[in-house]
């Protein structure tokens, strides 16, 4: 199949950084047109995992470097100071000029934070012969720049045999856990989109995406096709979709998120586009659709997947941490790459996303949380009694 191609939303150019500038970099800071066949495999897709996305969640599975002293001479004893001159009259300050109203109104609310999110730490890979990262880039998310070929051709970061590895519409118990262990014994690092509403179901699995070092960015509240909720209830309501995913995703995370955003079967509504580019939110398609959601078979998943990146040589690889066939795959996926001489690159944002109050209160009101905690579960219930 292929996707339509949609375009719109404000491009603005990224930095590459080396991984070499962050010092040995281990870790992060962590369609078809409308496809309709495909969104309906999905939704089938969907439906026969642990459970839809909207329904009753089950329970959850649970360097510094020394520097050497430095010396300086010691200064020369200072002469005494000459005495201090008479004080003078000083003439009161004129009064500060009106400031009108229209230029006392409080400036809009920006998508980046003022502060720059601070490198990633580096850390040692625990398996030798793990792939590691060939490279970590920054992308600077000011005005809204698309990427994948699928629907954006700008900005085309990755060289020959570079792979970034994204997954969609987690977290999910078990699945994730299994994806974040395969990344982990090969010292890889991913982008997540994570659902609002699976967040809220699973905090605590999120909270192992943040605190392993993947990038996190969000993927509407409930997987909603926004095409379609702005034909049946206009643009406002596609607003909040964006924005009441971004706030449970930072809310349930615990952590600044990156402003990075994925649009739900890759449809992207012109007017969306225009919003996350005034937000200041970057947009991400795909190079390559692993179509993890239809295919079943991890044997099937795997030759399909790499027979598509040998073909187009490098890309930005769309997978599901929330499907099993995923999960499973994952590590004979990862070992493919290694073999075929597929390297992997990291993306982090150069910002965070700052999430609008209002739809923080709303997440927080419709999950009846009247406090928030970040303390482990093992610290809130613990077993006393029995296996």
């Amino acid at each position: 199949m292929k996707r339509a191609i949609i375009a719109g939303g404000t491009i603005a150019a990224i930095s590459v950084i080396s991984a070499a500038a962050y010092g040995v970099m281990q870790t992060g800071w962590f369609g078809a047109a409308p496809r309709q066949a495909a969104a309906s495999a999905q939704t089938a897709a969907l439906a026969a995992d642990p459970a839809p996305t909207g329904a009753t969640p089950p329970a959850s599975q649970p360097a510094t470097i020394a520097q050497a002293p430095q010396t300086s001479p010691q200064p020369a004893p200072l002469p005494a100071a000459p005495p201090a001159p008479a004080p003078q009259a000083v003439a009161p300050a004129p009064p500060a000029p009106a400031v009108p109203a229209q230029q006392a109104a409080a400036p809009p609310v920006q998508a980046i934070a003022a502060a720059p999110a601070a490198p990633p730490k580096p850390v040692a890979c625990a398996n030798p012969n793990g792939m590691g990262l060939a490279r970590v880039v920054e992308i600077d998310t000011a005005g809204g720049p698309g990427f994948g070929s699928q629907h954006f051709k700008s900005y085309d970061f990755l060289r020959d045999h570079e792979v970034a590895l994204t997954f969609d519409d987690g977290p999910w118990p078990t699945n994730t856990q299994a994806v974040l262990k395969a990344l982990a014994d090969q010292c890889l690092k991913a982008t997540f989109f994570p659902i609002g509403k699976h967040a809220t179901y699973h905090p605590e699995i999120l909270k192992l995406v943040v605190a392993a070092g993947h990038t996190v960015g969000s993927h509407t509240w409930s997987h909603a096709d926004l095409q379609a909720v702005i034909k049946k209830s206009g643009i406002d309501a596609a607003k909040e979709e964006i924005e009441k995913g971004a706030s449970a995703v930072h809310l349930m995370a615990g952590a600044p998120i990156a402003p990075f955003f994925r649009f739900p079967d890759l449809r992207h509504p012109p007017e969306m586009l225009t919003y996350l580019g005034e937000r200041n939110i970057a947009t991400f398609s795909t190079d390559i659709d692993s179509w993890d959601f239809k295919i079943k078979k991890p044997e099937e998943l795997i030759k399909s997947l790499i027979g598509k990146l040998q073909k187009q040589g490098k890309g930005i690889l769309l997978m599901h941490d929330f499907q099993k066939v995923t999960s499973i795959a994952l590590p004979q996926i990862l070992g493919q790459l290694q073999k075929n001489g597929f390297k992997v690159v990291h993306m982090v944002p150069k910002g965070t996303l700052t999430t609008l109050p209002q739809f923080d209160e709303a997440v927080l009101k419709e999950n009846k949380l009247q406090t928030l905690t970040n303390r482990p579960a093992d610290s809130v219930v613990r077993t006393i009694s029995g296996e």
